[in-house]
C-alpha cells in the first residue's frame, strides 16, 4: 500500500491502521535522531546511541497513540518529539543523576526538553556559517560563539536551537515554547543576529 502524505498517514493511523501508524512514525525518525543527538549530553555519546533513543520512543508511541488521538487539533510532530525527549531525559536522569547540572549548563531541562549544549550548538554554528579552513582559527571562533550562546537569554537559546537546528516553523516555535508568534520571531531574528555578528568579527 502506498501513501501519499503525512497528512494521509495520519488519518489512516487515527482509524485504526497499524500499517500507517508504522509508516508514519518511520517519516520522522531521521528528524526526532537530529533532535536527540543536538540535545544528549556529550557524557552520553560514547554509551548511547541516539537510534536506540528513537526506538525506545517509536514503543512509547505505539503504546500511546490513543493518547494523541484522544486530544485533536495537537500537532503531531510535537506530540512525537515531546515522547523522544522525554525518553533523553530519563536517560540523562539514569546516566548522570546529581551531575545533570554541572557548571556551564551543560545538561539543563527546559520546559521539559534537555537544553542543547553552547558545544553543541556551536559545532552546528561553525560548521554552518563559515568555511574556515585551519583547525586552530575555527576553534577559537567555537569558543567565542560558546561563550555568546552561553550569554544568550535561555528563551532566545531555545528558539535558536528550535529554528535554526531543528528546523521548526515559527509556529511551533510557539507553541513549544508557549510565545505568541510575533514574539517567537522577534526572539529567533535577534538571537541569530548576535551570533553572526560575533562570527563576522571573527
Amino acid at each position: 500500500m502506498s501513501f501519499t502524505s503525512s497528512e494521509d498517514l495520519l488519518q489512516r493511523a487515527v482509524a485504526g491502521d497499524a500499517q500507517a501508524r508504522a509508516a508514519l512514525f518511520a517519516l520522522y525518525r531521521d528528524r526526532l535522531k537530529s533532535m536527540v543527538r543536538l540535545r544528549m549530553d556529550r557524557r552520553l555519546s560514547g554509551r548511547i546511541d541516539a537510534s536506540d533513543v528513537v526506538q525506545e520512543a517509536y514503543l512509547d508511541y505505539d503504546r500511546r497513540f490513543g493518547d494523541f488521538t484522544a486530544k485533536p487539533g495537537q500537532p503531531f510532530y510535537l506530540w512525537l518529539r515531546q515522547l523522544a525527549g522525554q525518553r533523553l531525559i530519563d536517560l540523562h536522569r539514569m546516566h548522570l543523576g546529581a551531575q545533570m547540572r554541572d557548571a556551564g549548563r551543560e545538561i539543563s531541562i527546559f520546559r521539559g526538553m534537555p537544553e542543547a549544549s553552547s558545544a553543541s550548538l556551536a559545532a552546528q554554528l561553525i560548521g554552518r556559517v563559515t568555511s574556515a579552513s585551519q583547525a586552530a582559527a575555527k576553534a577559537e571562533i567555537r569558543l567565542k560563539v560558546q561563550q555568546a550562546l552561553n550569554n544568550l537569554d535561555e528563551v532566545d537559546r531555545e528558539v535558536l536551537t528550535l529554528r535554526h537546528f531543528e528546523q521548526l516553523i515559527n509556529e511551533e516555535v510557539a507553541e513549544v515554547l508557549g510565545l505568541s508568534k510575533q514574539a517567537a520571531s522577534n526572539r529567533y531574528v535577534r538571537a541569530l543576529k548576535r551570533v553572526k555578528e560575533l562570527l563576522k568579527e571573527n
